[in-house]
């Protein structure tokens, strides 16, 4: 039988990944290219041969721009296209599936038996239903917890590779320094500081099977992997106890976007975050939405309290706000922590920084024009760092305030002084993580100090 050709439609993560972990080595498809989109600048390269196995693909995969891919489907006789990225609405899946048929093509999803690797350690999922409802800080908050108990716990996150992607196979960082020696972008500094910072090692890169192998045998130890996902993707591992978090700011999505609705229902726990912001109605929204979802599941409610560090710099001023990039982006939404802590503490204005961006920053206004009033933190590679760095420089305003999860100002030169805005996961109420985790430890004869809730 003929091998079957096959575009793989994707973002530089999911689709990586089920390549490697359905195709890759597959004498029944031959993967002709890639499509990307989301990203900046990811079109043009190619998937390397010492990654897509250099018998079958001895001179790699091309990527090319998903605007592209009816062209590529006629000119590649393409039998299959596989969706493969996320934070997308469910009518945006079904618009490409209707390109795809229109072509000749057949479309594919891969779901979680073709695409989870299974640990030899305990894993711990954190999901979510859209960008920006708060999977980091709650990946915190449960290693938080862990660690108090003396356990060493090792995080993989979510792809990012936008670099060298032969490089970037297995990348694990354990310090600030690591970051620099792996030449992070800013959206891979938000992820990965976070957790260094606070003494645990995170594990990121392409092929997702050997960095859980290196993350199992990690030298500093292992006795938990926390899956620390991205977008609303569902994870790359199999889960021992799968946790989303939903957002009640944006209601509905919970049910309408791919594949954080999967995500939903695979989850043994949802949180329920930014109760604190949200209105109630909206909140029983999302409620009842995952009850009917997903029955079964564990609710917990969280806020997400605010830290400024100079709130004096905010009262009465003009002020430059900078979000999360993805957040803002591809995530819809308007406003973020940033903007909250602005309003709260009483900034006299927020700064449109549209008319003062320059380059890709510029180019991202053009693509997202939705963003409210503040500045995207989009730093995805050296261009748009510096383009960052001048935008905030032409913006006139009394003060930067940075709501983003890294030391900006160690990335980049801001001319004004700064308010640095943090927000932590608080959970409301029982049950609690606290509570889950115990019974997970006990599940998994991890409890080595005693958990206070079984005490």
């Amino acid at each position: 039988m003929a091998k079957k050709n096959v575009i793989i439609i994707g973002a530089a993560g999911r689709d990586f990944h089920n390549f490697n972990t359905f195709f890759r080595g597959n004498t029944d498809y031959n993967v002709v290219a890639f499509t990307a989109a989301q990203i900046p600048d990811i079109d043009g390269r190619k998937y390397p041969a010492d990654l897509a196995g250099a018998d079958l693909y001895p001179s790699g995969i091309p990527i090319f721009d998903e605007k592209d891919l009816v062209k590529l489907i006629k000119d590649h006789k393409v039998d299959v296209c596989v969706f493969a990225y996320s934070d997308v609405p469910h009518t945006r899946v079904m618009t490409i599936a209707s390109i795809v048929m229109a072509a000749g093509a057949s479309y594919m999803l891969l779901g979680p038996n073709d695409t989870m690797v299974k640990s030899t350690k305990p894993v711990i999922s954190v999901g979510a239903t859209r960008t920006g409802c708060g999977k980091s800080q709650t990946s915190r908050r449960i290693v938080e917890i862990l660690m108090k108990q003396g356990l060493k716990v090792v995080a993989v996150r979510h792809p990012m590779p936008y670099g060298d992607l032969v490089k970037q196979k297995v990348q694990r960082f354990a310090t600030v320094a690591d970051l620099k020696l792996h030449e992070c972008t800013i959206e891979e500094m938000e992820e990965y500081e976070p957790h260094v910072v606070r003494g645990n090692v995170i594990y990121a890169g392409v092929d997702y099977e050997a960095i859980l192998r290196a993350a199992e045998n990690d030298p500093d130890g292992c006795d938990v992997v926390l899956w620390d996902g991205g977008n609303n993707d569902f994870p790359f591992y199999k889960s021992d106890l799968s946790i989303c978090v939903a957002d009640p700011l944006r209601p509905g999505a919970e049910i309408t976007f791919h594949p954080g609705e999967t995500t939903a229902r695979l989850a043994d726990v949802i949180v329920i975050n930014k109760i604190d912001s949200a209105t109630l109605e909206n909140i029983n929204i999302v409620r009842e939405n995952i009850r009917n979802i997903n029955p079964n599941a564990i609710i917990v409610d969280g806020a997400s309290p605010l830290t400024v560090d100079k709130p004096e710099l905010i009262k009465g001023k003009r002020v430059l706000v900078v979000e999360d990039g993805p957040t803002l982006t591809h995530g819809h939404m308007k406003i973020g922590a940033g903007t909250v802590a602005a309003q709260k503490f009483g900034a006299a204005e927020l700064v449109d920084p549209r008319q003062y961006a320059v380059g890709k920053l510029a180019e991202t206004f053009a693509i997202y024009p939705n963003i409210g009033t503040l500045l995207p933190a989009m730093g995805y590679g050296d261009e748009q760092i510096r383009d960052l760095e001048r935008t905030i420089e032409n913006t006139p305003c009394d003060a930067v305030v940075i709501a983003t999860p890294i030391d900006l100002q160690r990335i980049i030169k801001i001319n004004k002084p700064t308010v640095k805005v943090g927000y932590e996961l608080q959970e409301i109420g029982s049950p609690n993580l606290d509570e889950i985790l115990c019974d997970f430890m006990v599940k998994h004869n991890l409890a080595k100090k005693g958990c206070s809730c079984c005490s």
